[in-house]
């Protein structure tokens, strides 16, 4: 049952959606969590960022919470994480144009491309193994390529987990935009549940001090 800090914020976000207005910034930190994917398309490999944020707003009592916002074009939901306030995001733009929902999302949140967290697949790592690291390049992924672009920044921390590269060049995009077989589907229960614990353990370290510029990464046992 969502908890009653939750619940007002999920009551405060449906309002402030249909006035068109948004509270003044809480004294905490404000974080914006976004999951990279293509809307429509759930449980494929190229939009496992948008299952991990289903799981984060399940474990922080927000999963009913979630309200569309056609300014930035994605839907929304509010949690707290002890004093901080998190936005969770998921752009109802197809993969390549993310970017324009995550940076609408972030001006009307006041926040900086440093407070934006990005989860999104990650072609160069096997499925069940997880990185979060602190900025860098987009490494050919179409969605991070278009937060950079719309943000004007690449100081993004990303989430990215690992789905796997096929053997055979040609198979990639299929591979990419398939769903995850069988055998796949039983190791997502606790990658979610590992990757929500990495960025929530990730956000509170920030939300107490200075940023980290080091790697965390994590694994799944197959």
């Amino acid at each position: 049952m969502p908890r009653l800090g939750s619940l007002r914020a999920t009551l405060w976000l449906r309002r402030a959606m249909s006035l068109g207005v948004l509270e003044p910034r809480p004294p905490g930190k404000r974080w914006l969590v976004a999951g990279l994917g293509n809307p429509g398309l759930p449980g494929t490999r190229h939009s496992v960022g948008l299952a991990v944020l289903g799981q984060l707003a399940q474990r922080l009592g927000v999963a009913d919470g979630w309200a569309r916002d056609r300014r930035c074009a994605a839907d929304l939901a509010l949690a707290s994480l002890g004093d901080a306030q998190l936005v969770l995001l998921r752009p109802r733009r197809l993969m390549n144009n993310n970017g324009r929902s995550v940076a609408r999302a972030a001006e009307l949140f006041g926040l900086t491309a440093e407070e934006v967290y990005l989860v999104h697949d990650e072609l160069d790592k096997p499925l069940g193994k997880l990185a979060l690291k602190l900025g860098g390049s987009s490494r050919g992924h179409n969605g991070v390529r278009s937060c950079i672009t719309c943000l004007n920044s690449s100081a993004m921390p990303r989430l990215r987990v690992g789905i796997g590269r096929p053997t055979h060049p040609d198979t990639v995009q299929a591979h990419v935009l398939g769903y995850f077989s069988a055998a796949e589907k039983e190791l997502l229960p606790p990658l979610l549940e590992r990757a929500t614990d990495l960025l929530l353990d990730h956000i509170r370290e920030r939300s107490q001090g200075p940023p980290s510029g080091f790697v965390i990464t994590g694994h799944v046992p197959a």
